[in-house]
């Protein structure tokens, strides 16, 4: 156990032969239903990349950011030069999967046009429902890929800045990680209550 446990790699690899036999159980189970089983596939994707993407984003807000200040000056280059680009790595690429994977799921169930036009082309409130919670979502997607990226990379040095450009694309970085702060909690409700509530 301590061989897979100890390697990430091969806690992701016995984590994926786990969901895989659970699928066979399901397959014994409950039989094969190609189309069925596809739409599913594709919201495992969804939610666990949605995971990865949320979980960042909140280990950003409710761990690295407020423990900053209480770094020592001298340590915190670890952060900036490994632990963050390695973390926003994982978190503009859980975003990029979390929206297309949901995207893709709206389409195979029909939805996707009715949930973007916020359930106006056939007056449906889960259409609704979805709808602002895709929407939130793309608003956050955008935030992460056009606002938040490109100026962490001035922040940490990936790009040369001067320190008054580094200071201020921090700041945005931060208040547009904040908004997406915001934004995850209705944005999350909207997507589970319009699977459960509608």
């Amino acid at each position: 156990m301590s061989a897979i446990l100890s390697n990430l790699r091969n806690t992701v690899i016995a984590g994926l032969v786990l969901a895989v036999g659970l699928f066979i159980l399901y397959w014994q189970v409950q039989g094969y239903n190609s189309s069925a089983y596809s739409v599913f596939f594709f919201r495992w994707l969804h939610v666990l990349s949605g995971v990865m993407w949320i979980g960042l984003l909140w280990y950003f807000n409710f761990v690295q950011i407020p423990n900053m200040p209480k770094i020592p000056d001298d340590q915190k280059p670890a952060i900036g030069k490994v632990i963050a680009p390695a973390a926003l790595f994982w978190f503009r690429w859980g975003a990029m999967a979390t929206i297309i994977t949901g995207l893709i799921v709206a389409m195979m169930n029909g939805y996707l046009i009715d949930a973007l036009a916020l359930g106006l082309t056939n007056g449906d409130a889960k259409s609704t429902m979805i709808g602002i919670g895709m929407w939130m979502g793309i608003v956050m997607w955008f935030n992460v890929w056009f606002v938040i990226w490109p100026n962490q990379k001035k922040a940490l040095g990936i790009v040369e800045a001067t320190a008054e450009a580094k200071a201020a694309a921090a700041r945005t970085a931060m208040l547009f990680s904040r908004t997406n702060t915001l934004l995850s909690i209705p944005m999350l409700f909207a997507m589970v209550s319009a699977q459960n509530l509608y």
